[in-house]
């Protein structure tokens, strides 16, 4: 038995090869492209630094806060180091979060560093929960009062609820992640923020080392809680 094919099933066949020999967009490589901060002038800039190899690591230690261009962001269940990576000019390197490591108060098993979107879950904005506070604080004072005589909100209600919109969130969400420390095959100087899981007050933090672990070499730098 003969088959035959006609010009338009073989253009078909032909455009399908062909498409299937286009390799897929990887967006998740895209995003890290774009991740990161602007490094400070030099690793003398941070709030400490030494040499891993030809390298330079530059680190300060932020508390639970997580700054953004657009605004200071908050996370209760991290804290957050800014971290740049300096080097020769023209130098690269491949960067990863998980190269770094935190030992808080000199326990004997350093902190690893945490991916960006663990974050997200507990990102606040304090400025905006000011307001939303005293929004809702005003509003039930004024439902609750009856004029000179009237009693305002009891002092011993449980504080409001704040809802974030879900818009409001993917925005924090957003600041976040472009803040995050970059990965992959970079040029230097690269800087970037690392998340490390802790839960308690930085006033109970008495100790702080930064451990770099990369392909360059090691390097470890004492913080300022």
């Amino acid at each position: 038995m003969r088959y035959f094919l006609t010009i338009g099933a073989v253009t078909a066949i032909a455009a399908f090869c062909l498409f299937a020999q286009v390799p897929a967009t990887d967006d998740s490589a895209s995003a890290s492209a774009t991740r990161g901060m602007p490094a400070r002038a030099t690793p003398g800039d941070y709030q400490a630094h030494g040499a891993a190899g030809p390298l330079q690591v530059g680190a300060e230690f932020m508390q639970h806060s997580v700054p953004t261009p657009q605004g200071l962001l908050t996370s209760e269940d991290y804290v957050v180091v800014e971290a740049g990576l300096f080097g020769p000019p023209g130098s690269r390197t491949t960067l990863s979060y998980q190269d770094f490591s935190l030992r808080i108060n000199e326990k004997k098993n350093p902190q690893r560093s945490e991916p960006y979107a663990l974050v997200f879950k507990s990102l606040k904005d304090p400025e905006w929960e000011a307001d939303t506070f005293v929004e809702q604080k005003s509003s039930k004072t004024s439902v609750g009062s009856s004029g000179a005589g009237g009693k305002g909100g009891n002092s011993n209600d449980p504080p409001p609820v704040v809802h974030v919109p879900i818009k409001l969130q993917r925005e924090w969400e957003a600041r976040a992640t472009k803040a995050a420390f970059p990965e992959g095959d970079r040029v230097l100087p690269q800087a970037g923020l690392l998340f490390f899981q802790y839960r308690g007050k930085a006033s109970g933090i008495h100790s702080l080392e930064l451990i770099y672990s990369g392909p360059a070499g090691k390097a470890t730098l004492a913080l300022n809680p």
